[in-house]
């Protein structure tokens, strides 16, 4: 939680962008895991309505009225019945003052709120929701079925609120680079303890300890796998073998901002010379984006020079072939990368796609290309701004069904060797990811220690583990 001031200024500042009506911004409740009382935990509370009021406590609402400039926070004191259970909790207008709102209400107040500005005909703006309670209260207070929720949420609000939280202050700055030396300890765990016959549940257990232990708990579902071409492999019973690679993807949630780090490691400790011309190229690929990523730039422009240069190097080896233009305009090096280069982060690991990534990653100059695929993935396509943070993270991947599918259609055959794709089939996948501020006049990693990446120094820490 930052200063008061802080919550203060912003909304000060939501409210001359969406520039009329109500807005609505509820907070999460407690959500279970399997019965009423055995909740997740702990609470994740909704990140815009942390960014506009920096409280935690579940069952909240703020209100802002853009016309009258009143500012409410609405909801229950706690009993004690929730003091025997779960201790004292500051009381609601308590709340509001650390914020700087004057005027609370109880919970039951809301309706009335928002029926009379509905009777007025005003404006009420609310973000696309993503939690089924929150689209069944949105349904009870403005008859908006679920269904129809998204499609009506305010565009003016959306749009206000990327604006506003895609620019990240320096005290969010700092609180990433907090949240990225958490990674950096979770990621060096992980590569200590990698060896044959250790299991990858284990090692993405060790990984989620130091998250809870040190921040708040992880960002998003560690990824632990040695089927690195599974983008999103969660930890198995598996157990490490001689000779494979062991891919790691996970960060954490510090002070509510969030790191994103990905390594890939030889699970004997030594990159075998197959892997490495693969490696290689996917660490020129990460490099590569610091010395082209800047303001005024596309992201999108940045993602495919990296495409390029991947291409170039796979021709070296014989995995492609013909003009690397041409293959990049065909989406021929989705076969190797099919996601895009990176995407924003702040307070959410992917920040703020909730609210659309149209909006988030793209804008009105830059629009995405969803019929391609692998470009269809790309997340983030629009000019850097200095005091964004994205991420920075290539990858190349064999994926089986994909080189077959490909191979049967003969799609983009005239720049795959599909007969030297067969030999990588048992490969995995490789992929390196770091977090990217883009600075005045180009760009830096995030956290003030760099998880070992480079092939000799990785080689060198797993050694001394």
């Amino acid at each position: 939680m930052f200063d008061k001031n802080t919550y203060v200024k912003r909304r000060a500042e939501l409210k001359r962008l969406v520039g009329e009506g109500l807005i609505l911004l509820p907070g999460n409740n407690e959500s279970p895991a399997n019965y009423p009382a055995n909740g997740y935990s702990p609470m994740r509370q909704d990140s815009t309505f942390l960014y506009y009021f920096g409280l935690h406590r579940e069952g909240l609402v703020g209100v802002i009225d853009v016309d009258t400039d009143r500012e409410v926070l609405l909801g229950d004191d706690i009993d004690i019945e929730d003091i025997v259970w779960m201790g004292f909790v500051p009381s609601v207008s308590e709340l509001g003052e650390l914020v700087g709102i004057r005027e609370t209400m109880p919970m039951k107040r809301l309706k009335v709120l928002l029926q009379k500005a509905l009777e007025q005909k005003r404006p009420i703006h609310f973000l696309p929701p993503y939690r089924h309670d929150t689209k069944i209260m949105l349904m009870d207070l403005l008859d908006i079925h679920p269904s129809e929720q998204k499609e009506k949420a305010s565009l003016p609000l959306i749009k206000a609120v990327v604006k506003m939280r895609s620019k990240k202050e320096e005290q969010e700055i700092a609180a990433i680079e907090q949240a990225c030396d958490v990674g950096y300890m979770m990621h060096t765990t992980a590569q200590r303890l990698i060896k044959p016959g250790v299991s990858e549940r284990y090692i993405g257990g060790q990984v989620d300890g130091i998250a809870r232990s040190m921040a708040q708990g992880v960002s998003f579902a560690t990824i632990f796998t040695q089927h690195g071409e599974i983008m999103h492999g969660c930890p198995s019973d598996a157990l490490l073998e001689e000779g494979r690679l062991a891919l790691c993807d996970a960060g954490c949630e510090l002070n509510d901002y969030c790191s994103d780090n990905t390594r890939t490691m030889p699970v004997s400790g030594k990159f075998t010379q197959k892997q490495l011309d693969i490696y290689r190229i996917v660490e020129e690929c990460h490099d590569h984006v610091l010395q082209v990523a800047k303001p005024g730039v596309k992201y999108a422009d940045v993602h495919f020079a990296v495409c390029r240069l991947m291409v170039e190097r796979l021709k070296e080896l014989g995995l492609m072939w013909g003009d690397t233009d041409e293959a990049v305009k065909a989406g021929a090096h989705a076969m190797f990368l099919p996601h895009g280069l990176g995407h924003m982060m702040g307070m959410d690991v992917h920040d703020m796609e909730g609210l659309g990534q149209i909006y988030v990653g793209f804008d009105d100059e830059t629009r995405p290309n969803l019929e391609q695929f692998g470009t269809n993935c790309l997340r983030m396509g629009r000019r850097l701004q200095q005091g964004f943070v994205v991420t920075d993270e290539p990858g190349i991947y064999f994926i089986p069904h994909l080189i077959d599918l490909w191979h049967k259609e003969r799609h983009c055959a005239e720049f795959l060797n599909f007969d030297k794709l067969e030999t990588y089939k048992d490969f995995g996948g490789i992929r390196i990811e770091d977090d990217l501020l883009i600075t005045d006049d180009g760009c830096r990693f995030l956290g003030s220690k760099r998880i070992p990446y480079h092939p000799d120094e990785l080689e060198e820490f797993m050694a001394q583990a």
